[in-house]
């Protein structure tokens, strides 16, 4: 994917350790890398509330790799991405009866969620699909591509 892309990406996470293996992994050094680490604490201005989570006290921006630009730095863009994806995904609201039964079937609806936002769908504030955008198509996809990628793929399993 990182080499189909047309433009540098920038990339923020907290402070999770794995999610610099899995970055390097995927984009080597060709990224803009960097690590939001939110502290937590007790709120100072309330001292009496007893079972009230804690408090983001501070968040330090840490470069990791290439040259992040640091008014990108920021967790909002992959939290909205968080709330679209549990908003569009019965399988990711807390106690539905959209779950699945086998990891199997949760992928392929993982998969279907994901093709359909960023093929075929178009965002108002890009006026194209997120792949168009990025430079990873030159075209409008709909359901009829995804089906004879499907049919491509079995046949390829079957030869």
């Amino acid at each position: 994917m990182a080499s189909r892309l047309k433009n540098r990406v920038q990339l923020t996470t907290h402070g999770h350790r794995p999610y610099l293996e899995a970055v390097e992994s995927a984009f080597g050094s060709e990224i803009d890398y960097a690590m939001l680490v939110k502290l937590y604490g007790p709120d100072p201005a309330e001292s009496e509330r007893r079972y009230s989570p804690p408090v983001c006290i501070a968040a330090i921006p840490q470069p990791v790799t290439g040259d992040p630009d640091p008014r990108h730095i920021s967790t909002s863009y992959v939290e909205r991405q968080n709330w679209t994806v549990r908003t569009t995904m019965r399988h990711y609201t807390r106690l539905s009866n959209g779950f699945s039964r086998k990891i199997e079937n949760h992928m392929a609806a993982v998969a279907l969620n994901y093709f359909a936002y960023n093929f075929i769908k178009i965002h108002s504030t890009l006026r194209m699909t997120p792949a168009m955008a990025a430079g990873v198509t030159n075209r409008l996809w709909d359901m009829a591509d995804l089906v004879d990628l499907l049919i491509e793929s079995e046949s390829k399993k079957a030869a």
